[in-house]
């Protein structure tokens, strides 16, 4: 029709993980987490006055910023409040991403890194994960260097070393998307104080079960977030996210307790799919990546995918043998497990 500029019309766009609608599956396709929000989150949205969702809410959600400030050990001008995490990384590639200001990372990554880009109309430079990757990213040297650690859907993590050194060698902005740092040993939140170049991702979709509100944030110097509000929507977080966010992230007790629940799960996931014969690399995340060994792994999700059993299959180079499966409870993982066990059984593959 010509009405969209030409990058968009060649582009494709972001593929989201499949929402089925139906209730009675096993879910473990979106990394969501499996068990529900703080109880305080839902007395706090329970008891929310109307006068709040009649006027305008807080433009930089300050009360999140100064509660999350405490738990984090940072300044609230250190932070940036976002409509998930994508948000953020929407606005951080629009605010320093052109056509003359590449986008870099490595691959296999999140898939919307990419997308960002292409809606921008910058140039991407891919650099393989096979190889050396912080060193070869510092080389490229980009505007915008983007690090997902632990990263998805590989679900390894990157030493905090290696991303500070990384931090050095660039001359641009370092963003770290920690969406998964929650279920990992470490976290980047340090370097906020040490480089001026540094910006840190996190999300309450997983840690805090909060993925269906909507609710991301970033970590950086002050002057990067005053740049970042620049092209922020103008109110881009509403008021029931803020008041739930706030509450989500000020009962720690509650958080810490589920994510180790979801830890304890993941190792008895990783040594059950093991079992299976199927290669499955240490996780520092909420989900887990499984090779199968025999070739590609889409027979194996559609198997699973024909009893109602939903993981992450992706058609991508070096990722055709694998599957990406999100740590369920006890009991969605078992039935996973059982499932693959006869899946495998009929292919031949005895466990």
């Amino acid at each position: 029709m010509g009405y969209f500029r030409e990058n968009i019309e060649r582009m494709a766009g972001y593929t989201p993980g499949f929402q089925p609608k139906a209730a009675d599956v096993v879910k473990l396709n979106t990394n969501e987490n499996p068990y529900p929000p703080s109880p305080k989150v839902m007395e706090v949205i329970g008891r929310l006055h109307p006068e709040r969702l009649r006027r305008y809410p807080e433009p930089l959600g300050d009360t999140f910023r100064a509660a999350a400030a405490k738990i984090l050990g940072v300044r609230p001008e250190n932070l940036i409040c976002a409509n998930g995490g994508d948000d953020l990384l929407a606005m951080c590639v629009r605010a320093f991403c052109d056509r003359q200001r590449p986008l870099a990372y490595a691959q296999p990554t999140y898939s919307l890194y990419p997308v960002l880009a292409r809606i921008q109309d910058c140039q991407v430079i891919e650099i393989s994960r096979a190889t050396d990757w912080p060193a070869e990213l510092a080389k490229v040297n980009a505007p915008l260097t983007i690090v997902c650690n632990p990263n998805a859907p590989t679900a390894d993590f990157t030493p905090i070393e290696q991303l500070q050194k990384l931090a050095e060698a660039l001359d641009g902005v370092l963003l770290i998307d920690e969406a998964y740092a929650d279920f990992a040993s470490d976290n980047a939140m340090r370097l906020v104080s040490q480089y001026d170049n540094v910006i840190v991702l996190r999300s309450l979709s997983k840690g805090y079960s909060l993925a269906g509100l909507r609710f991301g944030f970033g970590a950086a110097d002050p002057a990067l977030i005053e740049g970042l509000v620049k092209v922020k929507d103008s109110y881009n977080v509403d008021a029931a996210a803020i008041a739930a966010a706030t509450a989500a992230i000020l009962d720690q007790s509650y958080f810490y307790a589920n994510v180790e629940r979801i830890k304890t799960e993941r190792q008895r996931l990783t040594e059950s799919l093991r079992l299976l014969g199927l290669e499955v690399g240490d996780s520092q995340a909420n989900f887990v990546l499984a090779r199968y060994s025999k070739g590609s792994a889409r027979p194996l999700f559609e198997s699973l995918v024909s009893r109602n059993i939903f993981v992450r299959y992706f058609d991508l180079p070096s990722l055709e043998d694998k599957l990406r499966i999100t740590v369920g409870t006890a009991e969605q993982n078992k039935i996973l497990v059982a499932a693959l066990r006869d899946i495998l059984s009929e292919k031949g593959n005895k466990p």
